[in-house]
């Protein structure tokens, strides 16, 4: 028994320590192995690794009968801030990561526990794709991922970190997950590589400006969030996954209350400015409404004009939806509306409240965006608003104008409480720009169109768009001050915790993709 003992423990220490070579040729890269990558991502101690001694079969072409144990992917369970998630971890330093029947098989063996314990899912990608050698079946492996990601979606939180390549059809892995991470300079992502686009295009084009995450964080919108290092980034992961509940049917885990109900923000009385066209920065709003250090922004770098994060308020965790008037004048285009109805969603699939502040001019008008399709766009944020069923506060900062106000939560689409500052303007368009519609007959044939425009406008100002116009025909529950707004909505979505929503017998909705 010693002796098999000791040849097992020496078989589990040659399977964990790897080729030192591979080691070295991948620290070179500047990457951590995968292994490395687990400790800092669970806690310590945690971790149970399933399939440990699985082994390809030796099949495909020229293979030479290598049978490396884990098959390049490092599967099984840990625990983050004693919670449990599941993880797979590919391993760059056997086979190049690459994607075969065993290793498909690990990974498919992985998800399905994960969505049988409703836990988180985390996937750690450095992969340099389908095993060729293998043909068909490592293509087959792939299908059986993405039909997974897909029965889980909604159901586990699942989260993808890009840590190498990840390309051809693996890049649609990531693109089904809730959150996707990359690091920068060693991560990319696509579906065809370099070579091919020269060989199609004639466009030379390195991996990084194909898909490096600079291109995915700001461009493309794939990519979640970006960092320079993977300890950062997996830092960040368990940050994220703090935030989150396990399952559906669970509620996010909470933080001890800080009083927000009765905390009063002098600040925000001074960050705003009256003149409804003068920017301001609308993260310094969140951070005084929100717990203190606990936003998460997701697509910083993407359609800027919209602000999507994860925060606390009181201890829960809630979604905060927000124009940004210091990118386009926190107006709606095409892009902002794909980046806040995706996160809306995933918000209404796993009961985080949503917190929604509006300073909004319209839809962002031209050419260009009616060919983007901006209302097909638009229409997704629409549709996710009008089909979440968990806690709901809007709070108009400064101004809601035309179909901007509708599709921002307002009260004709649902929202469960409306909040309004006291320099509110809420209208079909500027008084400036009515009034210019309105009178244009009158402004044309008058002796001094300025002087009389003026007046015009104040006559508008005064009667359509003054700060109670919309209180008074209840579609704004209560005008507040901007120093109170911390508490009243902390009061309002304790006043909402027990809401329960339904919705009409069906299969699914046709969202307008």
């Amino acid at each position: 028994m010693a002796g098999i003992r000791r040849r097992h423990s020496g078989l589990r220490e040659q399977i964990t320590g790897g080729d030192s070579a591979a080691v070295e040729r991948q620290h070179a890269l500047g990457k951590l192995t995968a292994r490395e990558r687990l400790d800092l991502l669970l806690d310590e101690g945690t971790f149970l690794e399933i399939d440990m001694y699985r082994r390809g079969q030796g099949g495909g072409l020229r293979s030479g009968g290598r049978r490396p144990y884990t098959d390049g992917v490092i599967t099984g369970s840990g625990e983050i801030f004693g919670r449990r998630v599941f993880v797979y971890a590919q391993d760059f330093t056997v086979f190049g990561g690459s994607l075969g029947e065993a290793h498909a098989a690990k990974i498919h063996k992985l998800m399905d526990l994960a969505l049988a314990a409703g836990a988180p899912l985390i996937a750690l990608n450095d992969s340099g794709g389908a095993r060729i050698q293998e043909g068909v079946v490592a293509l087959n492996g792939y299908g059986g991922i993405f039909q997974r990601h897909v029965r889980a979606s909604g159901v586990i939180p699942q989260i993808s970190v890009i840590l190498g390549p990840c390309a051809g059809g693996a890049a649609y892995s990531p693109a089904l997950t809730d959150f996707t991470f990359m690091v920068r300079d060693t991560a990319q992502m696509y579906l065809t590589g370099p070579d091919v686009v020269e060989a199609v295009s004639g466009q030379r084009v390195t991996h990084a400006e194909l898909g490096g995450a600079e291109v995915h964080g700001g461009r493309s919108g794939v990519a979640t969030f970006v960092h320079d290092d993977e300890e950062s980034c997996l830092e960040d992961v368990r940050y994220l996954v703090s935030l989150l509940p396990g399952n559906n049917l669970e509620p996010a885990p909470a933080a001890p209350p800080v009083g927000a109900a009765s905390d009063e923000r002098p600040a925000l009385a001074e960050i705003v400015p009256v003149e409804p066209n003068k920017p301001y920065d609308m993260r310094r709003v969140i951070d005084e409404v929100v717990d203190a250090d606990s936003v998460l922004e997701l697509h910083e770098h993407w359609a800027r004009n919209v602000i999507c994060a994860l925060a606390r308020i009181d201890g829960e965790v809630v979604g905060v939806v927000a124009n940004q008037p210091m990118m386009l004048a926190g107006v709606l285009d095409a892009v902002a509306a794909q980046k806040a109805a995706r996160f809306v969603r995933f918000c209404d699939a796993f009961g985080i409240p949503l917190l929604t502040l509006v300073d909004v001019p319209g839809f962002l008008p031209g050419v260009d965006q009616e060919h983007a399709g901006v209302i097909r766009h638009g229409a997704k944020l629409l549709y996710a608003y009008c089909e979440a069923t968990v806690p709901r506060i809007q709070v108009i900062v400064r101004k809601a104008y035309g179909g901007a106000y509708i599709v921002m939560d307002s009260r004709s689409i649902g929202t469960d409480l409306s909040l309004a500052w006291p320099a509110n303007e809420v209208a079909v368009m500027g008084a400036a720009g009515a009034v210019n519609v309105i009178f244009r007959k009158e402004l044309a044939a008058a002796e001094d169109p300025d002087r009389l425009r003026a007046e015009l406008v104040a006559e508008y100002t005064r009667e359509l768009m003054h700060p109670h116009y919309s209180a008074e025909r209840g579609l704004v529950d209560d005008v507040i001050d901007p120093v109170q707004t911390r508490a009243a909505v902390a009061r309002g979505l304790a006043m909402l915790r027990t809401k329960r929503g339904s919705s009409p017998q069906r299969k699914h909705g046709n969202v307008p993709l």
